[in-house]
């Protein structure tokens, strides 16, 4: 079916609208290969040896502008999207409604903020309801995703780009000329933008994240753009369902990152790109980057072959979410077990870093160290899962 033919059919608003009518393609395994690189990575700049001691790519800007780890978040919520374009047609195949669709999104995107929470909560002997941290990375894929999927499901695939559009240029619109009380419209600083303001009014200032008790990095406005992130992906996962040669797949992929580039760079004179705003000049760069890591990943992946490198990205991108919470989990338990020495109170994951690194490292190599042993410790973790044929999906 011709690319013309397929946005023929876009007026119903099916999920399968501008995807082949034949048999869809086989899994995509570079697309299990980019989410393993995006969890290895998350799990390499969650966990270093030492906050104090990192080297400037593994961490985030300090407010505008981006570095390599800015990417990893945006790239797992595109990757999201990515996915909806398979998943979505398949539940069709095997009889489900569009309604019954949104249903198991719904209670998958409750299960993810649930399990959000739960990381949140962790070790739960201390838990105090009235503090505990609502909004979290867990809780934004939750929300992202639930909210995307109807989209999806319910609207063409025209319509799904105006979306994104006014997603885009709304949130731009109210951060820009939306005022805040004490501080007037415009601002984009951490804690007198339109953002955060939001986010105390509705949630207020205990269950905010502690470093900043007045803003957080996953709050509810900026959640709307990061919707938009999820759309992009529908479309490239769309892209990629289509009739087209692997070849004009890869080509247009680059294309179209090349433009999200240019279009978030410019955006950047007047919106800045930011993270912890997930500004729409942050969207569109980032979606722009992930169309170049997804096609480099088709072409050598699923075009060429070349499959052997990426196997300990399969490991992680087949079992993401299990690795990304069991992980999490893990990183609080090397700090809750402690003791009393001679020095005063070491924690486990201290006794490691000290003893075992910081002993005869520098400090930033000591502290990469850390991390890439985690890394490496959970990808063996996820061998054995893969192995036994164990597949936790969320």
């Amino acid at each position: 079916m011709t690319q013309s033919a397929t946005l023929a059919r876009a007026g119903s608003g099916h999920p399968a609208d501008a995807a082949p009518a034949a048999a869809p393609p086989a899994r995509l395994l570079s697309l299990d290969v980019f989410r393993g690189i995006t969890i290895a990575g998350m799990l390499l700049v969650n966990n270093p040896g030492s906050w104090s001691a990192i080297y400037g790519p593994l961490a985030h800007a300090k407010w505008h502008g981006w570095t390599p780890t800015d990417l990893i978040f945006p790239f797992f919520l595109f990757i999201v999207g990515v996915a909806m374009a398979f998943s979505f047609p398949v539940q069709e195949r095997k009889g489900l409604t569009r309604g019954e669709m949104l249903r198991k999104a719904a209670k998958r995107g409750a299960t993810l903020f649930l399990l959000g929470l739960v990381l949140a909560a962790f070790p739960f002997y201390d838990l105090d309801l009235a503090t505990l941290r609502i909004p979290g990375v867990l809780q934004r894929i939750g929300l992202a995703f639930l909210l995307a999927s109807g989209i999806v499901l319910f609207a063409s695939p025209r319509v799904q780009a105006a979306v994104t559009a006014a997603l885009l240029l709304g949130y731009w619109a109210a951060m820009r000329w939306v005022p805040v009380p004490g501080h007037g419209a415009g601002s984009l600083e951490p804690d007198s933008n339109l953002a955060a303001y939001v986010d105390r009014a509705v949630l207020g200032t205990a269950h905010l994240w502690k470093s900043s008790k007045t803003w957080d990095p996953e709050g509810l406005l900026s959640t709307l753009p990061a919707v938009a992130t999820v759309l992009l992906g529908v479309f490239a996962g769309r892209w990629l369902r289509s009739d087209r040669s692997p070849a004009e797949k890869t080509v247009w992929m680059l294309l179209a990152g090349n433009a999200g580039l240019l279009l978030g760079i410019a955006w950047n004179e007047v919106f800045p790109i930011n993270k912890n705003l997930w500004t729409s000049s942050y969207v569109v760069f980032t979606a722009g980057m992930a169309l170049h890591f997804l096609a480099t990943c088709y072409w050598a992946v699923d075009v060429k072959g070349w499959r052997r490198w990426a196997f300990p990205f399969v490991l992680f991108g087949v079992n993401a979410i299990a690795a990304f919470f069991l992980s999490g989990i893990m990183a609080r338990v090397l700090t809750l077990v402690k003791w009393t020495g001679p020095s005063g109170t070491v924690t486990l994951k201290g006794w490691i870093y000290d003893t075992l690194l910081a002993s005869w490292l520098a400090p930033v190599n000591a502290s990469l160290a850390f991390a890439l042993g985690f890394v490496l410790f959970w990808l063996g973790v996820m061998w054995i899962f893969y192995k036994r044929n164990i597949f936790i999906k969320v």
